[in-house]
């Protein structure tokens, strides 16, 4: 399987409460449902397609729970892309202590998650998809288990709340696969992680640069 991530960020990498103003309310986050107002169309079209298109779905402790909470109890799940797939599809969940998962399908990793989720990745064909769950996706960047790394950015500035990447961690150079803008300045980039950047050795004239 492709394990890919998909993240809805702010343009300052907030990636906390985004669907709603009772979402995700821990730290004192007082700003949720900031991606609802500039959702548009063609994101929205987007992401219908890629939940479409996954095989499966990993996800952090965190983010199933509320999935779990919205998308896990729709009544009828049929008449919505995402709900769809994420009802009848299999799900895992990274957790050490979720014990007994009430959502339909789900699997929950615990112990060896890094040989559990490359032998996941082996024996299975098809997409592995990964929405949100910013610190699970952090440590699959940090353990080389990440193929595609979708980035749909809002235009806003949130000003608060947990980030995507942390103010200290570890370089990733990202390949650039593809980017558009929607009409009302959402960016959707596909990246694929290469390794380590490359570092100048030494201070250059800038004429050589720019």
């Amino acid at each position: 399987m492709r394990l890919t991530t998909t993240t809805n960020v702010s343009v300052d990498g907030v990636m906390q409460g985004l669907g709603g103003p009772d979402e995700d309310r821990s730290g004192g986050f007082d700003r949720g449902g900031w991606a609802i107002p500039l959702l548009d169309a063609e994101a929205g079209d987007y992401l219908n397609q890629v939940y479409g298109g996954a095989d499966a779905f990993l996800f952090g402790r965190r983010t199933y729970e509320i999935f779990a909470g919205y998308w896990g109890v729709m009544p009828n799940p049929a008449t919505n892309p995402i709900a769809a797939a994420l009802n009848s599809r299999p799900k895992y969940v990274v957790s050490a202590s979720l014990a007994d998962p009430q959502w339909a399908g789900t699997t929950v990793l615990r112990g060896d998650v890094a040989t559990a989720i490359a032998e996941l990745k082996a024996d299975h064909d098809g997409e592995l998809l990964v929405p949100g769950s910013g610190a699970l996706v952090r440590w699959l960047l940090a353990n080389d288990l990440v193929d595609q790394l979708d980035l749909v950015t809002y235009p806003v500035v949130v000003g608060q709340g947990t980030r995507l990447f942390p103010d200290s961690g570890p370089d990733i150079a990202l390949e650039l696969v593809s980017s558009r803008t929607t009409s009302r300045g959402i960016t959707i980039q596909t990246y694929r992680p290469r390794g380590r950047p490359e570092y100048a050795t030494a201070t250059g004239d800038p004429e050589d640069v720019f």
